[in-house]
């Protein structure tokens, strides 16, 4: 399973936002800092997190982004599913344009499906709040 550059950048802002301190706003650039990703696209996936509403941002001078619910309330498994939205990762999950002719026997996307059913098993056992659960050492690598 490989997940989006945008899904992980977009869960690597909510880590970082998850980890400021009563209402502390967080900002595009130093997030860009710390993780080396680029301000432009940066400021797409707020503007994405914005709408989705899982962070609010705060215009003018001393502006920024916090998350917009508790980091405890945001389920990782359905974030990562709100984010990528689309798992098809056989021809034959979507129905519209599988050509496979095996498919009708086929057995692959079935354990496939199993494993994609478990992948998110796990991941809805997690928040954000867990993700940051060590804040001390992510704040150390992060040289914060």
């Amino acid at each position: 399973m490989n997940l989006k550059k945008y899904t992980d950048y977009a869960l690597r802002v909510l880590i970082f936002t998850a980890m400021k301190q009563d209402g502390e706003l967080a900002s595009i650039r130093e997030i860009s800092d710390v993780y080396d990703i680029s301000t432009h696209h940066l400021g797409k996936i707020v503007h994405e997190l914005t709408k989705l509403e899982l962070i609010e941002s705060v215009r003018g001078r001393n502006g920024g982004i916090r998350l917009a619910l508790p980091a405890e309330d945001m389920n990782v498994g359905k974030l990562v599913r709100m984010l990528e939205g689309d798992f098809t990762i056989l021809e034959c999950f979507d129905t519209e344009t599988n050509h496979c002719v095996i498919s009708p026997g086929c057995t692959l996307k079935h354990a496939l499906n199993e494993a994609l059913h478990a992948f998110f098993s796990v991941l809805d056992h997690y928040t954000v709040q867990d993700l940051v659960a060590n804040e001390r050492e992510l704040l150390e690598l992060m040289g914060i």
